[in-house]
């Protein structure tokens, strides 16, 4: 919730969305909330998808020329197996942020919501370290989460079929 209020202000200082649209969705952030639809409980989603009163291009070209962040595709990037396995996928559904490498000390992150300062918090918290921030889209990082969580019900599913041998 506290990473979708601190980007609905940012919306609003960005000039973009209006405070009643805002208001609107939040509303709605809280029925998806309380139905447990936690996916579809974002503010960024509603604003684009529901309400349309917002372009994700928008934020996503905010982000790129306020910020300087890069954008990226995670379907066409091949994520280390380490970073996969150690995903905390409701955390990465509840920021919408995915890391996604690490080159020594650096964390390769990408996210929708970089502009919840929320977010940016708690990732660099958990992750300890420097972080370089890409810019993605909702669908980027539903697509990539979706896979995640597809490939650990496979290999969960695997190894009851066939478990490990015991010596």
């Amino acid at each position: 919730m506290r990473a979708n209020r601190l980007l609905g202000s940012a919306l609003i200082e960005h000039n973009l969305v209006k405070f009643e649209n805002l208001e609107s969705a939040n509303e709605r952030l809280l029925e998806l909330s309380s139905k447990g639809d936690f996916r579809q409980a974002s503010v960024l989603s509603i604003l684009v998808n529901e309400t349309k009163v917002l372009k994700e291009e928008d934020v996503i070209h905010l982000a790129q020329e306020e910020q300087g962040l890069g954008a990226i595709d995670l379907r066409h990037y091949d994520v280390p197996e380490d970073i996969r396995k150690e995903l905390d996928l409701p955390m990465c559904w509840a920021t919408w942020t995915v890391p996604y490498d690490k080159e020594e000390d650096f964390h390769f992150v990408a996210t929708a919501y970089y502009f919840s300062q929320a977010v940016r918090t708690y990732w660099e918290k958990k992750l300890k370290g420097p972080i370089i921030w890409q810019t993605t889209s909702m669908e980027v990082i539903a697509d990539f989460l979706d896979r995640q969580q597809s490939d650990r019900e496979a290999q969960t599913k695997s190894n009851i079929l066939h478990p490990a041998p015991t010596t």
